[in-house]
């Protein structure tokens, strides 16, 4: 089997420097190496930001229909490639194809709003402010931006960053997850082969000592981060304690509450695809069903009866719904609390260590999609965030202690409530402190147009992703007042200008 190599793309093209470090690429459905990559230090930091801050002015000055039309190349070089990406993603992540094609037009939407920067960039205008006078503002972008991302969508996560950054006049860094690196440089080829110019768009492989030099970097104007909770408040931290603009979004424990009036075959189809789809890996992903009322014990075994029949293996065996984690050591911990939820009192109604695996080797990452019941507030598999096919379930008696459980949450990304009482879910939509609301929708992720992002621990910053929260970030306004004055003006004026 051949090994692949990943380097940086650093200024329009592949890095060809020498790496003092590297690391390896796994197949997650094999567990064997099928790669390596090289790890940047703060001397490729230093090439890429500097790339990328000679080409800020050029780019900065492009016009607007001509970043549009690089855009637009670009949508059409991604879904024409879309295939070819779902199968990087998968090979390196683990997710079955059908997941990451679903991954690759999610990031599509984010372009396609990019594509409209012409009107999504227009500022305002006022006449006469002051006698012959006028007022004005405009969006300018910032400088040098950079992106850190997981390894849970490497290529989605990326594109609700990099187009609006680079439509509203900036130009960017990329460090995505040394787990699964390829998809992020496949996208670099194609944004060359658009027609950006060399150093608009910069992808560095790594880990702490090439964030840290993104972090602290002088010439680094803004970051947009990704990650668990610590980490997301180590960025913030510590981009902003060097003057820089920052938007970290961190980890989640997404409720489900499953009201008594609810189609429980709906609720169940929804906590079965919210929770074990991708493997759970996704800050998205449901982890704790509440079962409100008498309807626990009848949701449960909805659950049970469909997760016997859900088929793992490897991601691009089209028989497959879930594939393996992404690392063993990350498999290991999320099956780690399965044997800590038993032994603190929750009950294991599905094994996932047991769940057969279709046409996968031994070796993969395998964890089966596992169901735990009885689950208390006080439980590790609860106050945790898992990031794996593991499905708690929550027992309450009342739609009042299933929103003071979830308020009481540190974390507030996402969360969803399953009715058909149209009161109650207007109800949980202005109750519910967390940033994100489905109403029998379990993943309620907002279109490209709206903004991402949640509340409390799952977000430090101000700023939201995507949609006009995402060009707000990437810009900085600049007001302009200005006079012409009449030939026949009358003379000098020192006074200071007042409206009559």
């Amino acid at each position: 089997m051949s090994v692949t190599h990943v380097s940086h793309w650093i200024d329009g093209k592949p890095w060809q420097g020498p790496a003092e470090r590297r690391g390896d690429i796994y197949n997650p459905a094999t567990g064997r190496v099928s790669g390596t990559v090289d790890f940047a230090g703060p001397a490729e930091v230093d090439a890429a930001v500097a790339a990328a801050k000679r080409a800020f002015p050029a780019w900065r000055d492009t016009s607007l229909s001509r970043r549009t039309e690089i855009l637009f190349a670009f949508r059409e070089l991604v879904r024409a490639h879309r295939d070819e990406l779902a199968r990087i993603i998968s090979a390196e992540h683990g997710k079955v194809v059908s997941d990451a094609l679903g991954e690759v037009s999610r990031g599509l939407e984010v372009v396609e709003f990019a594509c409209g920067i012409p009107h999504l960039l227009k500022g305002g205008y006022s006449e006469n402010v002051s006698t012959r006078v006028d007022a004005y503002s405009i969006l300018q972008p910032l400088g040098v931006v950079t992106g850190i991302t997981p390894f849970n969508f490497p290529a989605m996560v990326p594109m609700w960053m990099f187009p609006i950054a680079i439509a509203c006049g900036n130009t960017f860094v990329l460090k995505p997850s040394e787990k699964d690196p390829s998809a992020p440089m496949r996208l670099a080829e194609l944004w060359a082969e658009a027609g950006l110019p060399d150093g608009v768009f910069n992808v560095v492989h790594g880990g702490k000592e090439a964030v840290d030099a993104l972090l602290t970097h002088e010439d680094v104007k803004a970051v947009s981060f990704v990650g668990s909770t610590p980490i997301a408040r180590y960025v913030y931290a510590t981009a902003a304690a060097h003057g820089k603009r920052v938007q970290a979004l961190g980890g989640a424990k997404n409720h489900m509450v499953v009201l008594p009036d609810a189609d429980l075959d709906l609720a169940a189809d929804a906590a079965v695809s919210a929770g074990f789809g991708s493997a759970g890996e996704r800050c998205m992903a449901i982890s704790a069903v509440v079962a409100v009322g008498g309807i626990a014990d009848d949701l449960v075994a909805r659950i049970k009866q469909r997760v016997a029949q859900l088929r793992v293996g490897p991601g691009d065996d089209e028989r497959s719904e879930m594939g393996p984690l992404v690392t063993r050591e990350h498999r290991d911990r999320v099956a780690s609390y399965l044997e800590s939820g038993v032994r603190e009192g929750a009950t294991l109604v599905v094994d996932g260590r047991i769940h057969p695996v279709i046409g996968g080797e031994r070796d993969g990452f395998w964890l089966g999609p596992s169901v735990l019941d009885h689950v208390t507030p006080d439980m590790a598999c609860y106050r945790d965030e898992i990031f794996g096919p593991v499905l708690s379930i929550l027992r309450v008696d009342t739609y009042e202690e299933a929103i003071d459980l979830i308020n009481a949450n540190p974390y507030g990304n996402g969360t969803a409530i399953f009715t058909n009482d149209g009161g109650a879910a207007r109800r949980f939509q202005n109750e519910v402190e967390v940033g994100m609301v489905g109403i029998n929708v379990p993943i309620p992720v907002p279109m490209a147009y709206y903004s991402f992002g949640g509340w409390k621990n799952s977000l430090f910053g101000d700023s939201h992703a995507h949609g006009t929260e995402g060009v707000h970030f990437y810009t900085r306004t600049k007001a302009v007042t200005v006079r012409w004055q009449d030939p026949s003006h009358g003379g000098v004026n020192l006074g200071f200008p007042t409206t009559k």
